[in-house]
């Protein structure tokens, strides 16, 4: 087994526990949970998904799809638990929260095909399921939002469906760039350059892959016609520059897009605080959803 990948089961095991801790005050513990387990097959094998109910209105809801975050190596959904209850119960809409598979053990591209193939499956499955695939939005938090981005390019390219919107929050949109060139105004952010450097190499092993506009959403020229966005940044986070360029390259492309960066914070704050930033930036996702999936 490569250094990497050993390097990358040991953060799967060490950081795992840790990434499904969430702020006691951002737990919203005052939402019931009302879920239930379905699994889809896709081209690159079947994928466990939870469904999120919102209160019942007599009517088929419209749908968010959520891709939690982990550097493409830690696959903790659960992580997301309180994002998607909080979106389902105010938003008013179905949350599927999808465990897709990470690496080392499954590369790149194999969990974006999961992840469109599981996005395609919502939209084509509604009846039988009672949700309204015809008005979807799709978004993630870290690598989730890299997918989100690729699962948007992949619709669009192929003529399939086109989500109401994107939630694009502290993404990795350039794999390619060293990340010890990615600043912080802050001496030691969350994010170090050896752990993302990790995160890469496991998730895109091949550098000669790390371009493809499905790995690195950020380095593509033709972001035309894609989703209306809402892109999240924090001020901390080394990803910050390429979140900011990308909302800049969508608007410049056409693409309606709502750009927030939330000052003195860093990556993952939505999950860790600061607890009033967290909720406003997820109360944020849950107004831009309810607005986007209301017609």
């Amino acid at each position: 087994m490569p250094f990497t990948r050993i390097q990358a089961r040991g953060i799967q095991l060490l950081l795992g526990g840790m990434m499904a801790r969430v702020h006691n005050d951002l737990r919203f513990t005052d939402i019931p949970k009302r879920v239930e387990s379905l699994q889809v097959e896709t081209a690159a094998g079947p994928v466990t998904c939870t469904v999120y109910r919102p209160p019942a209105t007599g009517v088929p809801a419209p749908v968010y799809v959520n891709f939690h975050g982990g550097g493409f190596v830690v696959g903790r959904p659960e992580q997301d638990d309180h994002i998607c209850r909080y979106i389902a119960a105010t938003a008013g809409c179905v949350v599927i929260n999808v465990d897709y598979a990470v690496a080392p053990q499954r590369t790149f591209p194999a969990p974006v095909t999961q992840a469109y193939d599981v996005t395609a499956w919502i939209v084509e499955n509604g009846p039988a399921n009672d949700w309204d695939g015809s008005r979807l939005a799709v978004g993630g938090h870290s690598a989730g939002a890299n997918l989100t981005a690729a699962v948007c390019r992949t619709a669009r390219d192929r003529g399939t469906f086109s989500p109401r919107l994107q939630i694009i929050d502290s993404a990795p949109l350039d794999l390619v760039a060293d990340p010890a060139t990615k600043h912080s105004p802050i001496a030691k952010p969350l994010l170090s350059p050896h752990l993302m450097r990790v995160f890469t190499a496991a998730y895109v092993p091949d550098p000669a892959d790390r371009a493809h506009p499905l790995a690195s959403p950020g380095l593509a020229d033709d972001l035309a016609g894609l989703p209306p966005a809402l892109v999240i940044v924090a001020e901390y986070d080394r990803m910050r520059d390429e979140g900011d360029a990308y909302a800049k390259a969508l608007d410049a492309a056409g693409v309606p897009v709502i750009h927030r960066v939330f000052e003195g914070v860093d990556h993952y704050f939505t999950h860790t605080g600061p607890v009033p930033a967290g909720k406003e930036a997820i109360e944020l996702m849950a107004s831009a959803l309810r607005t986007a999936l209301s017609t």
